[in-house]
């Protein structure tokens, strides 16, 4: 392991001579986020190889507007023919981490996938010309939270990475929960919930209904969206995010990055959001994000004066109806934690998710002492999490 001390002697030294290119241009610093044509942008994120519905540029401009803590962002850019072909927002490590290392971390969207828009017919170079930027602004390595570990992104990233002889180094990595769209709903749910755990749920569906009709709504355009997002807003607000105090509600930023994104995205048909209601009155809510044949599950929000019916979840079954009768979508990401107790059990399909370093020259110690800190900093999150739960238990 590199201590700083030996890190900041080799900083300011020449580098690693034996493997470090010689940019053939000036260093050039990644662009402001909002100096990017969106026209440009938008027209890469229709040709992605991969979706990631958190970098979509109607939701990460709004972020980088309003969300507290998350403006200012730039992006590194990879242009070939004049059209732009790869594009990751990203920060400094010191803003990510505060610690002074020359590398640079994925911007955080509001949202839990990190993974970059790399054009489909050009996905190599567009990853070998964001390594080639990452370089020339100083960068050693990139940190990546957050990252699809087994789609054809990150294997472009590591493709060109291997030309180097480098490898990315993973932090940590799991599993979320995701629905393969493509198959009979009624099929999805009987195999994930079981028989008798869905006569459970229809038994509490006709409770729920005593104290109303139950329909379920989808807010598609603009003006839909907008009438709707007050009653998820609420709802998320009503429950524990809103005690802790991060429900969007509660930052009068991320309200108005919300509202931002949602109205836009809804304008392009890459927005939804879906309301449970009985008797007229929304008792769950959720906002959905598509991107090319994905749709993301954003978050939540619900009336916790029904929750011996089991909103969320009803919401949820409808969800998956929803998403498997709808021919553009083959696949939803949970965007949820690891063993999340309400949608792990529905939704049976998985997402290899990772916090990854991938270092931009050979054997760099930058790189490793990256690597270092930041597994250091995840086991001691880890440790006092298990710390505070055998407290709790006592």
């Amino acid at each position: 392991m590199v201590d700083l001390t030996d890190f900041m002697a080799y900083h300011n030294s020449e580098g690693p001579k034996a493997q470090q290119r010689s940019p053939a241009a000036p260093q050039a610093a990644p662009a402001a986020l909002t100096e990017i044509s969106v026209d440009a942008w938008r027209v890469l994120q229709a040709r992605a190889v991969e979706p990631n519905g958190y970098y979509l540029a109607d939701w990460e401009l709004a972020v980088n507007a309003s969300a507290e803590g998350l403006t200012d962002v730039s992006a590194l850019t990879a242009w070939g023919d004049g059209s732009l072909i790869g594009l990751l927002p990203v920060v400094s490590f010191g803003r990510a981490h505060h610690l002074p290392l020359p590398v640079l971390v994925n911007a955080d969207a509001y949202g839990t996938l990190s993974t970059p828009l790399l054009d489909r017919d050009a996905a190599h170079e567009a990853a070998s010309a964001l390594f080639a930027q990452a370089r020339q602004s100083g960068a050693r390595a990139i940190v990546f939270h957050s990252v699809s570990l087994e789609g054809p992104a990150m294997a472009a990233l590591r493709d060109v990475l291997a030309k180097d002889g480098i490898s990315p180094r993973i932090i940590t990595s799991h599993v979320r929960a995701s629905l393969d769209a493509t198959r009979d709903a009624e099929d999805v749910l009987r195999d994930g919930l079981g028989p008798k755990k869905l006569k459970e749920l229809r038994r509490q569906r006709n409770r729920l209904a005593e104290h109303g009709a139950i329909t379920f709504h989808v807010a598609r355009t603009p003006d839909e969206v907008l009438a709707t997002l007050d009653t998820f807003l609420s709802l998320e607000a009503s429950g524990w995010k809103g005690k802790r105090g991060t429900a969007l509600r509660k930052r009068p930023g991320d309200e108005a990055f919300i509202r931002q994104a949602t109205s836009t995205l809804a304008a392009h048909g890459q927005c939804e959001i879906v309301t449970l209601k009985v008797g007229g009155i929304g008792v769950a809510s959720g906002v959905m994000v598509r991107h090319l044949d994905r749709a993301y599950y954003f978050k939540i929000g619900i009336d916790e004066r029904f929750s011996k019916f089991s909103p969320g979840v009803q919401l949820t079954l409808d969800v998956t109806r929803h998403l498997c009768a709808d021919p553009a979508i083959a696949s939803a990401d949970s965007s949820a934690m690891p063993g999340h107790p309400m949608i792990d059990p529905i939704w049976r399909e998985r997402l290899a998710i990772g916090d990854v370093v991938l270092p931009l020259y050979k054997n760099d110690p930058v790189a490793m002492l990256t690597y270092a800190a930041l597994s250091l900093r995840y086991h001691a999150r880890q440790a006092a999490k298990r710390m505070l739960r055998r407290l709790r238990k006592h």
